[in-house]
């Protein structure tokens, strides 16, 4: 083992051992190298005359460019896109961020959390998540209505045990008692568990209520008293986009320095909270589990975090990194970022009341949603995969079958006036193949 990662390990055992525990065997592993950075970090700062340590090619005091590229980026300085941007991503963003977060997260004031990392959006923080924590054969603990992608990130790549728990209760509900008895059988056969909270969620578009996930939070709290080591993981990645009664916040700040056992780990971003799905700029931000300030944990976490990213990435995008920093900073974001918002929630609440007509009572029922960018239909008549390419091949419409029943609805892209027209015409479809 590296001399750095021992350091690290070290660093995590005299001030939190359970974190060293949760670590994954390449987490033990990771460690942020002192090598060609380090040494071009400190010519930075004191190569006044020549610094010949960077990779990049530069030109009249300045990174080298192709003018043909510049001219459609003329609005930003030279040296905020084309250099590398620092492996943990640029101070300036990392420390908005952390404005943002606190301004929009009562719960996490007054808590002590790592400054955000910044990851190549939220499935980059997922895998970082995943290489860190999870060994094979640890269990991942998710609601059966769940994002595909999981399965990917932490089965097959990490090899995780997927621990599904029914979502919903028959009343509609979040099912909290299904996930506490899940999590309370992980921690009597592994005495590890990695929990992964994604709200709003996809595909149901559900975000529990406050006293959901109060509860969410107090079956964790219980299972770690009970002496099991606890990753809990928030994906907020369509975080903001709350229409009705719900939680308005991210739980990694009723998580975060509840108790030792408890790793709490926010992951969120730009990509879908600013609309810039195509900028790829995430965050990955960590809160152990003590009530008092914990730097050195928080250290060395940042720092085997920087180094899985060095060692898969290098670093992230620069560009996208200042077109971000430019939004937060302008004084028309929160103003154009409301008008989206009402936007998307007159989309949901037109859905909710299309379904409720009863029109349709015949050919599906659907999942509680009150948030995010989906909703799904639990289909009564037809096969979900049967619907979709029926709907597909003679209507020209779009839907995502899961599973046998439910067919995902995504009213985030349908104009409010067209969400009649959509209904009607997957439920012709139900009716052509019943």
């Amino acid at each position: 083992m590296n001399p750095l990662a021992i350091e690290l390990n070290d660093m995590l055992a005299q001030n939190n051992p359970h974190v060293l525990e949760m670590l994954s065997d390449l987490g033990k592993n990771l460690f942020f190298p002192k090598g060609i950075l380090t040494q071009s970090a400190e010519a930075k700062e004191k190569a006044h005359k020549f610094n010949a340590t960077i990779g990049i090619a530069t030109e009249n005091g300045g990174p080298m460019y192709l003018q043909c590229i510049q001219d459609k980026l003329s609005a930003f300085d030279p040296k905020d896109i084309y250099p590398y941007a620092p492996p943990a991503g640029k101070p300036e963003l990392r420390a908005l961020w952390t404005e943002k977060m606190l301004r929009e997260n009562p719960s996490q004031k007054g808590k002590f959390f790592s400054n955000p990392i910044v990851t190549n959006a939220l499935t980059h923080g997922l895998s970082i998540v995943a290489d860190m924590f999870v060994d094979k054969g640890d269990h991942l603990i998710l609601p059966d209505m769940l994002w595909g992608n999981y399965n990917l990130t932490f089965g097959t790549c990490s090899g995780a045990v997927v621990q599904k728990f029914p979502t919903f209760t028959t009343a509609g509900g979040f099912d909290v008692n299904a996930f506490k008895t899940v999590l309370k059988n992980t921690a009597e056969e592994k005495g590890k568990a990695i929990v992964l909270l994604n709200f709003p969620n996809n595909p149901s578009g559900y975000t529990p209520t406050v006293a959901e996930g109060d509860a969410l939070v107090a079956a964790i709290k219980e299972v770690a008293e009970s002496g099991c080591n606890i990753v809990a993981i928030s994906d907020d990645a369509y975080f903001g986009l709350f229409y009705e009664d719900s939680l308005k916040e991210s739980l990694f700040g009723k998580l975060a320095n509840l108790h030792p056992r408890i790793l709490a780990i926010k992951l969120d971003g730009a990509t879908k909270e600013e609309f810039v799905w195509g900028f790829r700029t995430g965050f990955i931000t960590f809160a152990d589990g003590n009530s008092k300030e914990n730097a050195p944990v928080l250290t060395a976490l940042e720092k085997k975090a920087m180094g899985i990213i060095r060692a898969r990435i290098s670093n992230c995008p620069h560009p996208s990194q200042t077109f971000a920093i430019e939004a937060l900073r302008s004084p028309d974001f929160l103003k154009q970022k409301e008008e989206k918002f009402q936007i998307l929630k007159g989309r949901a609440l037109k859905t909710k009341a299309v379904l409720n007509s009863g029109k349709y009572d015949s050919a599906w029922t659907y999942y509680p949603f009150n948030s995010g960018y989906f909703m799904c239909l639990k289909l009564k008549t037809v096969d979900a995969e049967k619907l979709r390419v029926h709907l597909l091949n003679k209507y020209g419409v779009g839907g995502i079958s899961i599973g046998k029943t439910d067919l995902r609805i995504a009213f985030s892209c349908i104009d409010e006036k067209d969400i009649q027209e959509l209904f009607d015409i997957i439920y012709q479809a139900a009716q052509d193949l019943a």
